[in-house]
Parts: C-alpha cells; sequence; structure tokens
C-alpha cells in the first residue's frame, strides 16, 4: 500500500516537472489570447521563411530543408516545450559546424549527428542538468559566439561580391578562404555588389520607417521584384538566384531512418555533443532572455531540453537540420504579443502552407539578397560591444574570451568549446587555490574576530609540542600540494598536531585521501591528530574514511577549546605512559 502510494507521488512530481508549458497555457486559454497569438504566429512565420532558406543555404544544403527544419523542429519545440514564447528552428549559430560536417560526412553524417545530438538533449533534461549549462563561463559563450559571426560573415563574402574562383575548390578553413578571395577579388560582379548593397540597407533602414514589418522580408520581396525586372526585361543575367542554384521542391519528403551503426556513432559523437551543447545553450539562453521580457512565470529548462532533443531526433528523419531556440524569432513572437506556445505552432503551420504553396516563388529571390540577410544576422551575433566590454576586465578572463574566439575562426567550434571549458576550469581551481590558505601555529593561537565559539580570552598559548594546521577555504584537489608543502614546515619536535578545519566548507576525495596519508603519516611518527570545528558535512565525509579509525573518535573536536582541552589530556597521556 505504502510503496503503491509512493509510486504515484513520484509519478505525479514527474508529470509536474516534465509538463509541456503549452498543456498548462491551454487551462487558462481564451479567444483574446488566440487572437495575439495567431497575429504573432502569422508575423513570426513571415519573418522566418527568410531567415530559413539563408540558414539552409548557407549550412551547405538545400533551401527548402532549412524551412522542413522550421516547419518541424519550430512545431514540436513549441508543442513539447518548457517555455511560454520559445520559437524553434535553424538559427545561425550551427551554420559554420553544419557546413563543416556536411563536407566531411555528408548529408547523411549530418543527419545522424543531428539524431545523436537529440538523444544527449533529451538525456540532460530527463536527469535535470538544465542548470548545469547556465554555468558555463560567459566569456566562452561571447568567445565562440562572435567567432562564429565572424566566420558566417566569411562565408558569405563569395556571394556578396558575386566572385567567380574558376572551378577551384574554395577551402574550409578561415585562412585558406581569405586567401582565395583576396586571390580572384579582380572577378568582382558589380551587379552582385550593389544588390547585397541595397539588400543590407534596406534590412538596416526599415525599423526606422516601419517597426511591424522585418526588414529582411521587406529587403527580400524589393530586391527580388527588382532582379526579376532587371532579368526580365534588360536582360541583365549576372545576379544569381537560388533557382540558379538548386531545384526547389515544394513538399514534405517522406521519413526515413538512417542505418546508424556503432562505428558510424563513434566517428559522429564528438560533432553530436558539440551541437547540443550549443543547441543547449542558445535555446536555454533564449528563453532566459524571453522570461526577463514576458515576466511571470520562468520556463522550465528540463523541460525545454527534452523538446529541442525530440525534433532534433525527429527533424532529420524528414530530411531536416539542427535546430534550436531562436532569440531574434523569440522577441519578434514577444513584441507582437505572443503569449502561448500556440504561437510557435501557428508560425510551424504558417511556413507548411508557404512551403507547399508558394515556395516556386523562392527561385527567385537573389544569392547576394541573402548574403545580405547573413551579414546582418552575422552583425547582430557578433556582440562586439560585449567583446569589447570583456576585454576590459580580468585577464583570465580574457584569455578565456580571446582563446575561444580564434579557436572558434580559425580552426572549428568542437575545439573550441572543449579548449574554452577545460581553460575555463583551470582557471577556476586556480582562483579557488588563491583563497584557500593553509597556515602552521606554533606558540600563540589569536582568536579575535572569530565566532566559532565565545570565548574568554583573545590569545591562547599552546602547550608545548601541540601545533596548529590552519585551513582557511575549500579542501580539494587544487591545495594538495599547498598543503603537503605546509606539512614539511612542521617541526620534529611536535606530538600533537591540531587540524583546525572551521573554515573548509567542503572536501573531495583527494583532499580526504590527503587527510588520510597525513594521518598515518603522523601515526607512523608516533604523532597525534586532533581535528577542531569540522563542519557537518565535511565531518559526514570524514566518518566513511579510515580517519576515525586512525585518530579516535574523540580527536575529532566541535571547536579549538575542546581541541586544546583534548591535547592537553593526550599530553598527559604520553606523560604518564
Amino acid at each position: 500500500m505504502l510503496i503503491g502510494f509512493s509510486g504515484l507521488i513520484m509519478k505525479k512530481q514527474l508529470l509536474k516537472d516534465f509538463t509541456p508549458q503549452l498543456f498548462i497555457s491551454l487551462k487558462t486559454y481564451d479567444k483574446e489570447k488566440f487572437v495575439h497569438d495567431l497575429m504573432a504566429g502569422l508575423i513570426v512565420g513571415i519573418v522566418a521563411l527568410p531567415l530559413a532558406l539563408a540558414f539552409g543555404i548557407a549550412s551547405g544544403v538545400t533551401p527548402e530543408q532549412g524551412i522542413i527544419t522550421a516547419i518541424i523542429a519550430g512545431f514540436i519545440i513549441s508543442f513539447l516545450g518548457g517555455s511560454r514564447v520559445q520559437i524553434g528552428g535553424p538559427t545561425g549559430a550551427f551554420i559554420v559546424i553544419v557546413y563543416g560536417v556536411v563536407q566531411t560526412h555528408g548529408v547523411k553524417g549530418l543527419l545522424i549527428a543531428t539524431i545523436i545530438s537529440g538523444v544527449i538533449l533529451v538525456l540532460l533534461g530527463v536527469f535535470k542538468l538544465g542548470k548545469i549549462i547556465k554555468f558555463i563561463p560567459y566569456p566562452i559563450i561571447v568567445g565562440f559566439t562572435s567567432g562564429i559571426a565572424v566566420t558566417i560573415f566569411t562565408t558569405q563574402i563569395a556571394d556578396l561580391f558575386g566572385l567567380s574562383f574558376g572551378g577551384e575548390k574554395v577551402p574550409g578553413d578561415f585562412i585558406g578562404k581569405w586567401v582565395m578571395y583576396f586571390k580572384h577579388f579582380d572577378t568582382i560582379n558589380w551587379w552582385n555588389t550593389l544588390v547585397s548593397i541595397a539588400s543590407i540597407l534596406i534590412i538596416v533602414f526599415t525599423p526606422r520607417v516601419v517597426r511591424k514589418i522585418p526588414g529582411s522580408l521587406v529587403s527580400i520581396i524589393v530586391i527580388t521584384v527588382i532582379v526579376y525586372l532587371l532579368k526580365t526585361y534588360m536582360g541583365i543575367d549576372a545576379i544569381d538566384t537560388i533557382g540558379d542554384r538548386f531545384r526547389i521542391n515544394a513538399a514534405l519528403p517522406e521519413a526515413e531512418i538512417p542505418s546508424i551503426g556503432m562505428a558510424t556513432i563513434t566517428d559522429l559523437l564528438p560533432v553530436a555533443i558539440t551541437i547540443a551543447m550549443l543547441g543547449a545553450i542558445e535555446s536555454l539562453l533564449s528563453a532566459t532572455v524571453a522570461d526577463g521580457v514576458i515576466g511571470g512565470e520562468k520556463h522550465n529548462s528540463n523541460t525545454e531540453l527534452i523538446a529541442q532533443g525530440v525534433a532534433n531526433i525527429v527533424t532529420p528523419l524528414f530530411g531536416g537540420i539542427p535546430a534550436t531556440g531562436a532569440i531574434a524569432r523569440t522577441m519578434t513572437n514577444i513584441n507582437n504579443g505572443g503569449r502561448t506556445p500556440v504561437a510557435g505552432i501557428i508560425h510551424a503551420i504558417v511556413l507548411l502552407l508557404i512551403l507547399l504553396l508558394l515556395m516556386p516563388l523562392a527561385q527567385y529571390i537573389p544569392m547576394a539578397c541573402l548574403a545580405g540577410v547573413l551579414v546582418i544576422v552575422a552583425y547582430n551575433m557578433s556582440e562586439w560591444r560585449t567583446f569589447k566590454g570583456l576585454l576590459k576586465g580580468q585577464k583570465s578572463d580574457v584569455s578565456v574570451l580571446l582563446i575561444t574566439f580564434f579557436l572558434t575562426v580559425i580552426f572549428d567550434l568542437t575545439i573550441a568549446i572543449e579548449v574554452g571549458l577545460l581553460l575555463a576550469v583551470v582557471l577556476f581551481m586556480k582562483r579557488i587555490n588563491e583563497v584557500t590558505h593553509v597556515s602552521v601555529i606554533k606558540n600563540e593561537l589569536d582568536l579575535t574576530d572569530e565566532s566559532e565559539y565565545t570565548q574568554d580570552e583573545e590569545i591562547l598559548k599552546l602547550p608545548e609540542g601541540v601545533e596548529v594546521y590552519e585551513i582557511d577555504g575549500p579542501f580539494f584537489f587544487g591545495i594538495a600540494n599547498k598543503f603537503e608543502e605546509s606539512m614539511r614546515i612542521i617541526g620534529d619536535k611536535s606530538k600533537i598536531r591540531i587540524i583546525r578545519m572551521r573554515n573548509v566548507p567542503f572536501i573531495d576525495s583527494t583532499g580526504l585521501h590527503n587527510l588520510e596519508d597525513l594521518c598515518l603519516k603522523s601515526k607512523n611518527d608516533k604523532i597525534r591528530v586532533i581535528l577542531s570545528g569540522v563542519r557537518p558535512k565535511v565531518h559526514a565525509m570524514i566518518e566513511t574514511s579510515r580517519i576515525p579509525g586512525m585518530i579516535g573518535e574523540a580527536n575529532i573536536c566541535n571547536n579549538i577549546n575542546i581541541a586544546l582541552a583534548r591535547a592537553k589530556e593526550v599530553l598527559q597521556e604520553i606523560k604518564e605512559s
């Protein structure tokens, strides 16, 4: 009976922890909310169109694959997500890594890597690791975000200026690309250049005239019409369009499950982890920013990760690419009145209708216009003001920022994230190590300004043969060397070592092992060890070790007064023996 009751409680708690925001929102849903969601969904769907096309092409796949990703992933993320207003789909952050995977492993490799990343995201959510993602240092996030922005800009140079490479393959690396660009810059197509400049100017100045209509949409419509007229009535064929490079398929493809073997998983796992990490970071950052704007109930990060994971498992089955929460589209949704996941679902339906009914018109969109759209995306991603501000910070943060940035630009995102996280961990340990002090006291103990206990005397004289260690800060593997160095300072004449641990908030396994070694060495040297001021959590860890058996439970004391009293007792025992 009791087991059944506890099982029911656990089931209810599980449902509470992972309930999609859509189901919660529908409990109080009404006509007024639907009207707001409908308008927001329509606008976001239109805004998402040019971005989905551009992200698909820039990622090395087809334009409709970008649209398919926005439809399927956008629907799933809104349907199952933990945010009220999050809009999901392909984003600029993935362009670099997706393009690299396509070049190395092909489209099939990309689809498999995306599915694996989806599984990782689901596991992160199920095991409630959503909050851990938020602990990634800010300089790392800014470093690789700015690096991605520079890389996206670099990939668009050829379309911006209409460069021709005479059949030469453009290198995949950053430096190689720029060498190729400078080598062939004399092939610049001025019509392409004018189109791209005009596109950028329209995107920049549209918000000053009309705020509700996105500049990217206005740019694509205006520029496409102008280019169509130039091609049709003036015979100008120098401007490449989507239709010149891609065959548009205006239909949802049938689902196809790719064959996945262990060798393939092993090969693609590092890439999949990078996609998962990037997706998790971007989606949770987007959801957090959205929470700050709309106020009220915060998003559920674990439910959001599960939704992102499911989206990245399902979308590749239809040929889609990685997806995550898109902050620009999410903010567009909020600014246009969207307050529930219904807006995100409507945005997906709008894109589906566009794919089925209007997609053939996409063939007339100039490539230079899409390049202009992506240049603006890259500029907004660059966060150059934040980047500049961080350069004025601590040297350690600056080093993490710059290393992550340059590794992202020159090598790839996988290496940048791995090295950036490793460097951040090392610097964190260095900082902790710097704030943890180990001191040795031989004659007098100053108790001024201490709150461990109430004392009558401020200065305590230590009995002859008694020495005190003072450990101030976390006792973990990072300070093991510092502790061992302090041990060497201790004279051979001491009979009792009091280790004062009142300021030790935690101890890890290495610290515990180090303490065991001290107790064992002291026992062999016939020196007694007494622990003083041990906190409950630290005491619990010590109880799992051999230390209580080596020194005796009586020698684990609550404060320094008791420890000194015990030291005098032990000295008397030694004298009598």
